[in-house]
């Protein structure tokens, strides 16, 4: 049996970190030790996905504490070093919830706050697989093909992008498991290709057939008939459904809605916020914009041009088939919202 895959580990004095950026030509470790570290982590990209850097949040307000004891903060320091760990990036909502459980327990100790840290990377891992048979149960039930599907989905929501096992690629563990997976499309997912570097690497790792496929393409391959649901995830889910994901996922939402195709968002519970009323309401991370004009260190632009590069979109609610958490399934589009789920 493989190893199951865990994107963030507690060391005993720091974290241990995959480093998603050097996927999928090597897979190696980051030790983290101190806040500066984990900040530049989370910003880099080595540990990304919504639920995996909420861990990693967690597990930093501990790196923040051992940091103050080694240098002498007083508590001033240690507040600002966890709210840049809360900060680090804004729009999955994971982070801060997160940080926001574990930070009130600094005062009872190191001990306190990793028992509360281990807790979150337990239920996250109980979440998912929970979350993996409702979706694939729905799928199985709605999507009446009588054979194997066919699926599609764009950036990363595999083990690598949570506490383990996956999200809406945890619903696609879970259908291969039972047979069911004839093939996946995943979207290359630019500019940082975490569906060709990432997503590829887990389905391979898991045996499960796939294409990578150019963004482009992906209301293409939807519109020709050749997918039979689109499964996605979420970095912040708004009390009326909308779901914000890595850019380019509104234009596979609208593609299925074209199609009649469903289109199904798999996340936890901690990634609603029913704080927040809409997706008009979600702080979307703007990225530098290098990233879009240049691959590998070489620029692909003319030295004139500016990128522009949103690190995700807001997939209206109403485009939502499918609300996927560990308590079960919610229509969104049918007009069934988070809040029916957490009120």
């Amino acid at each position: 049996m493989k190893q199951e895959l865990r994107a963030v580990e507690w060391t005993g004095n720091g974290l241990s970190l995959i480093d998603q950026t050097a996927l999928p030509h090597e897979l190696r470790r980051v030790a983290v030790r101190d806040v500066d570290a984990l900040v530049d982590a989370i910003v880099r990209l080595v540990v990304r996905g919504a639920p995996a850097i909420g861990a990693a949040g967690a597990y930093g307000v501990a790196v923040a504490l051992l940091e103050g004891e080694r240098r002498g903060w007083g508590r001033t320091e240690l507040d600002a070093a966890v709210e840049r760990v809360r900060d680090a990036r804004p729009t999955a909502v994971n982070l801060a919830v997160c940080v926001d459980r574990v930070a009130p327990l600094v005062d009872r100790g190191l001990d306190a706050v990793l028992a509360e840290a281990h807790a979150i990377v337990g239920e996250d891992l109980r979440a998912n697989h929970d979350m993996a048979v409702h979706g694939a149960d729905w799928l199985v039930e709605r999507v009446a093909v009588g054979r194997p599907l066919r699926l599609l989905t764009h950036c990363n929501t595999g083990a690598l992008a949570t506490a383990g096992w996956g999200t809406a690629l945890g619903v696609v563990r879970e259908l291969h498991r039972r047979g069911l997976v004839e093939v996946v499309h995943a979207d290359e997912t630019r500019p940082l290709l975490q569906g060709a570097r990432l997503t590829a690497w887990e389905l391979a790792h898991e045996g499960i057939p796939h294409y990578v496929q150019a963004d482009g393409a992906a209301a293409a391959t939807i519109l020709r008939g050749e997918v039979d649901a689109a499964v996605v995830g979420a970095d912040r889910i708004a009390a009326n459904g909308d779901t914000a994901n890595k850019i380019g996922t509104v234009g596979v939402a609208l593609a299925c809605a074209y199609a009649g195709v469903p289109f199904m968002v798999a996340a936890p519970t901690t990634t609603v916020d029913l704080d927040t009323a809409s997706g008009a309401d979600i702080p979307i991370e703007m990225r530098d914009g290098a990233e879009v004009l240049q691959w590998a260190g070489v620029r692909t632009a003319p030295a004139g041009s500016r990128g522009h590069n949103p690190a995700f979109d807001v997939t209206p609610g109403t485009l939502v088939s499918a609300l996927v958490t560990e308590r079960g399934v919610l229509e969104v589009a049918a007009g069934r919202l988070p809040g029916d789920h957490l009120r």
